[in-house]
């Protein structure tokens, strides 16, 4: 039997991989390999799913670095940057939210917050808020060039933007 987590967690596949509309609770039971009915023992519907969905992302994308970032011993900073280039769902899924944000006022509103807690983090970490936005909008924009900026690559750019702040 799946977990909320394990739904919501092939929600963000299908999002990364297909963008928003293709997450369906059809395309969910079959990437899972169960029926309708068990999503409906976790969720009320699609409209809740979706509000689940997007706090699972913020959850995990956002709340889990801050916590796992304010833990590490040393510099916080580049904690931060190890989590924010490790493997895993990477640009796809960002820019996947973002689009969703574009057509939708709850996934709009939940970016906003993610936006603003990502650079007030940033500027707390570095003193300075010009620094964080730019920290910030070297990661957004990295992954909105076609390929997508990663790995050692948009680590060259942070690396780079840091230096120069100096």
């Amino acid at each position: 039997m799946a977990s909320n987590r394990d739904w919501l967690e092939a929600g963000l596949v299908l999002l990364a991989e297909q963008g928003a509309p293709s997450v369906t609770i059809e395309r969910l039971a079959d990437r899972l390999g169960l029926s309708k009915g068990s999503f409906y023992h976790h969720f009320k519907g699609m409209s809740g799913y979706r509000t689940a969905l997007l706090e699972h992302f913020e959850a995990e994308r956002t709340t889990r670095f801050v916590e796992l970032a304010e833990q590490a011993q040393g510099d916080r900073l580049r904690a931060l940057m190890d989590l924010v280039l490790a493997p895993g769902p990477g640009p796809e899924l960002e820019i996947a939210v973002r689009a969703w944000a574009l057509q939708d006022a709850e996934a709009r509103t939940v970016q906003e917050r993610i936006d603003r807690t990502r650079t007030d983090y940033l500027t707390e970490l570095c003193g300075d808020a010009g620094l964080g936005q730019a920290l910030y909008l070297v990661v957004v924009g990295a992954g909105q060039v076609v390929p997508p900026l990663s790995g050692r690559r948009l680590r060259s750019a942070l690396e780079l933007v840091l230096g120069r702040s100096k």
